[in-house]
């Protein structure tokens, strides 16, 4: 385990007792039984490493929902997506907890920011499995849809996280897929019109050609040598040149999925490549 790995599980440990604004740098370096000195070779201070947890653990949850959505099949999308999310909830729980207690806290703008940019990813995600699952009937409420689905998500979440009921995650995702149906097929007046979403809804930008590229890179050059290197490699090449088919490069994407340095990056390309 590397460093700055060591000092982000067991900061997570602390931060759940006492909170971020509570736990010190001094705490966290003698809980990790390292120097200050250490630390700040790790991260420069208290909110980049709250930052860094932050990002591990949204990406986790944004790459799994996004995958779920782009492959699965239409009628089983809505109940694996739920079916991801809670999972996911339950392996990273001691986080989740402590980032729903947290957002009542005051946050920095670089917090808020950061979250912010990952709700925006998840609603892509939930948009494009509300218009998979149900199709062009139900365009004049999607958006109600999404964010109804959203309120299901934090309920449940929340329920979950802060009791001590079981969590049974089949039996919550084909609750959850009946209430959403119903919802689907019933609901008669929209309250979010596209307009309404434009007015304060930020759009993610795509990540561009020349960020992906220079992000490639850097992967490809902290990598051994390695079925995921060479795929890393193809890929950067399919980015500049457009050398293969979509077949090829969707193999190559799955070559470095599960990687724990190329997640990321591999959500990133499905993006671009729109796969």
């Amino acid at each position: 385990m590397s460093k700055k790995q060591l000092i982000m599980e067991k900061s997570l440990d602390l931060f759940a007792r006492q909170g971020f604004e509570a736990t010190s740098v001094q705490q966290i370096t003698s809980y990790c039984g390292i120097s200050k000195g250490a630390f700040y070779l790790a991260f420069k201070s208290k909110d980049e490493l709250i930052i860094a947890l932050i990002d591990h653990f949204m990406k986790q949850i944004t790459m799994d929902i996004d995958y779920t959505v782009r492959n699965t099949n239409k009628a089983d999308t809505l109940y694996y997506f739920y079916h991801t999310l809670f999972t996911a909830f339950l392996k990273h729980s001691k986080f989740a907890k402590l980032l729903m207690k947290e957002q009542t806290q005051p946050l920095n703008e670089e917090l808020l920011s950061k979250m912010r940019y990952y709700d925006n990813l998840v609603d892509q995600s939930i948009l494009a499995m509300v218009e998979k699952t149900y199709g062009h009937k139900i365009e004049p409420i999607k958006y109600d849809l999404v964010y109804t689905i959203k309120g299901l998500m934090n309920s449940y979440s929340t329920l979950f996280l802060f009791n001590t009921l079981v969590l049974n995650v089949e039996l919550v995702s084909k609750s959850l897929v009946e209430k959403t149906n119903i919802l689907a097929n019933h609901m008669s007046v929209p309250f979010i019109t596209t307009d309404l979403i434009k007015s304060f809804k930020n759009e993610v930008e795509d990540m561009s050609k020349e960020s992906l590229a220079e992000l490639l890179s850097q992967s490809i050059e902290e990598l051994d040598e390695s079925i995921e290197k060479e795929s890393l490699l193809i890929l950067k090449e399919q980015l500049l040149m457009e050398s293969y088919s979509l077949a090829i490069v969707k193999g190559m994407l799955e070559n470095i999925r599960n990687h724990p340095d190329c997640k990321w990056i591999s959500y990133l390309l499905r993006k671009y490549f729109q796969l």
